[in-house]
């Protein structure tokens, strides 16, 4: 019953706020579903105790959903320890989204639709990570997708905020298909979808050929990479990146729920729940693992030279989210979980602190209108921190450090532990680190430091947030601090086995668990000179020589610019698909609809309506005109016979 509570309890409070909020109001829509979150969030621990230290897996069936010939997905939910994992992060950073709502949003009118899409989107995540078969999964998959697109849009009446739903959409829709057409194969070569069946047929699959567009290629490898296109989509990762920094449209709880801590880590969790499918199929944990290193390279570069103060935050998902998937490249599924548990804790931190500076600026989001805060709101400035020291993983080796800390360096120790690997991935990950530290401080320094750039008003107004936008950072702030060093030993440490034991599949040529603590000591301090060298270098940018970024940027203009510019990936892709596709349908529009359609079955019809528009005009109404018609009409027939009479009489 307690599995069942948390739910769909969201369910019920998204039913209420979006069915009955005219009627009761915004505020007990707020109430309500802000409520019914927070009991799903201390079930959630409760379950994550109970299953997480029992190491069992529970399986609660609902209904029967689709059962046509050998597919049978029925409705039932599974419950292990990477789904109490999720639970605890899904339902935990919701309950504090939708408290910290109350305050942010409390002067739109339409707060009891955004509480409803809020729930809508928890629901369905929660489909997601307890989904018992692939179909459910994918159920619960689009169900965070309609979410997304109804969150990021909120604000309709902004072209912008459109514009990045339906981008959103769009781009996801082509990681989405890749998803689908994995499940499709997953059920041509299994026989079924059903994830127990799948694993245990997983291993007699291994090397085995399958036709695929003409190719006899891998099964295990087509279908891992088929499922890891949705993976790319959802979770925003290297040529499917681009929405999420335009995602930034939405409500700021949108971005700390939906683009930090939950909707993005649906692919990392779906990685690491089909790791017996992806621990047979090496080449595709291969192309996991450098899509994960690009993406977490790339992403930061690009954060370097942001001036949003959100889409810096964004850009520093995206690259955390490719850790993650290093790890899962790596066969260290653990460390990937353990990344996307503490993630989720100062990242949302850092998008709920980043939206208490826009609410106490009066909206505005450009840092280079800021500095100078950290008096103005103080708490907020120390929340920020901890989110930060966190975030670029400051810590002491063997000691003690932040949430960050523990995760991300575990996954950069296993990125040199990997045997037969270049080191080449630990380098990169190594410097992804010094840039993610680089651009963390930049974002603090120019919010919170040196003289305002504001303008007088907008400074001389700005002030602390309510207590129910400032609550949620507390106990996010917690989190960042606590959440590593408390539970490393489960999640990578020696706990590791029997804490994972029912829930991911390790090869068994996969040791990269054990092998992470078997590295040279200069490795465990990588990280942390890294991150050192990234606050040293962005002190002297922003503090030390503020003169130095406009030189910086003047004396490498073209690189500078390219990073600006996302590498130019919105304007690649506007060349590649969009203006041909616009092209296309303007070709079709003027030449198909235009020329052929208008121009053969309209054109028709105009020469019908012009036929019998002439003939009309023949009824006039009057008797005298039939008459004398018909007049003419027996005229011409006795005309007809008399001749003809006449010619047969002179034929005899």
């Amino acid at each position: 019953m307690i599995y069942l509570a948390i739910v769909f309890l969201p369910l019920a409070g998204a039913l209420i706020a979006g069915l009955f909020g005219r009627v009761i109001g915004d505020r007990p829509s707020e109430i309500v579903s802000t409520a019914l979150l927070m009991i799903a969030a201390v079930l959630s621990w409760i379950v994550f105790i109970q299953v997480g230290y029992d190491h069992e897996t529970a399986r609660v069936p609902i209904m029967r959903w689709i059962t046509s010939g050998e597919l049978d997905a029925s409705w039932s939910l599974r419950i292990d320890t990477l789904t109490s994992v999720m639970l605890v992060v899904v339902t935990t950073v919701s309950s504090l989204v939708h408290l910290y709502s109350i305050g942010y949003m409390h002067e739109d009118p339409a707060r009891s639709r955004f509480f409803a899409y809020l729930s809508l989107f928890t629901f369905a995540m929660l489909m997601l990570v307890t989904s018992d078969n692939l179909v459910q999964m994918f159920f619960g998959w689009e169900g965070v997708g309609l979410a997304s697109y109804l969150l990021i849009g909120f604000w309709y009446h902004k072209p912008s905020a459109n514009a990045a739903a339906i981008k959103a959409f769009v781009v996801n829709r082509v990681g989405d298909f890749g998803f689908a057409l994995g499940i499709f194969g997953c059920f041509m070569v299994f026989n079924t979808v059903n994830l127990d069946t799948i694993f245990e047929a997983a291993k007699g699959m291994e090397g085995q050929p399958m036709n695929f567009l003409g190719f006899q290629l891998d099964t295990l490898t087509v279908l891992c990479l088929l499922l890891f296109m949705g993976a790319m989509g959802k979770s925003a990762q290297f040529l499917l990146h681009t929405w999420l920094p335009d995602a930034m449209e939405g409500p700021t709880p949108v971005s700390a729920l939906i683009h930090a801590a939950t909707m993005v880590t649906a692919g990392v969790f779906m990685v690491a729940r089909l790791s017996p499918l992806f621990e047979h199929a090496p080449i595709a944990r291969d192309v996991v693992l450098y899509i994960g290193a690009i993406t977490a390279f790339f992403a930061a570069t690009v954060g370097l030279v942001q001036n949003d103060i959100k889409r810096v935050v964004a850009y520093s998902t995206c690259s955390q989210l490719g850790y993650m998937f290093v790890a899962c490249g790596l066969g260290a599924y653990g460390a990937a979980i353990f990344h996307l548990f503490t993630h989720a804790f100062f990242k949302a931190l850092l998008f709920l602190g980043s939206g208490s500076v826009i609410h106490a600026m009066h909206h505005e989001q450009d840092m280079r209108n800021m500095g100078g805060l950290a008096s103005k709101i103080p708490f907020t400035y120390y929340a920020m921190i901890i989110g930060t020291l966190a975030l670029t993983g400051v810590g002491f080796p063997h000691l003690i450090g932040f949430a960050g800390f523990y995760s991300k360096d575990a996954i950069i120790e296993a990125a040199y532990a990997a045997p037969a690997l270049p080191k080449t991935v630990f380098w990169i990950v190594t410097f992804a680190a010094f840039l993610t530290a680089f651009y963390s401080w930049r974002l603090i320094f120019m919010t919170f430091h040196g003289k305002t750039r504001a303008a007088p008003d907008v400074y001389k107004h700005a002030h602390e947030s309510p207590w129910t936008m400032l609550v949620p950072l507390a106990v996010l702030a917690l989190g960042s601090i606590a959440a590593g060093f408390v539970f490393a030993g489960e999640f990578v440490g020696h706990h590791y086995k029997e804490f994972w034991a029912n829930s991911i599949y390790e090869g068994p040529n996969n040791h990269i668990m054990h092998d992470m603590h078997q590295i040279p000591e200069w490795v465990y301090w990588a990280p942390f000179f890294a991150m050192a060298s990234g606050f040293g270098l962005s002190w002297l940018y922003y503090i030390g020589a503020p003169w130095l970024p406009e030189a910086t940027a003047r004396t490498f203009k073209p690189v500078y610019l390219f990073l600006l510019n996302k590498w130019y990936f919105d304007e690649l892709y506007d060349w590649l698909f969009v203006k041909p596709t616009m092209a296309l349908g303007r070709f079709l529009w003027k030449s198909g609809d235009g020329a052929v359609i208008d121009g053969t079955i309209d054109g028709t019809a105009r020469g019908v309506q012009w036929t019998t528009g002439r003939a009309v005009k023949l009824q006039t109404g009057y008797i005298y005109h039939y008459a004398f018609a018909m007049l003419i009409g027996v005229a011409a027939i006795l005309t007809f016979f008399l001749r003809s009479l006449l010619t047969g009489g002179a034929g005899q």
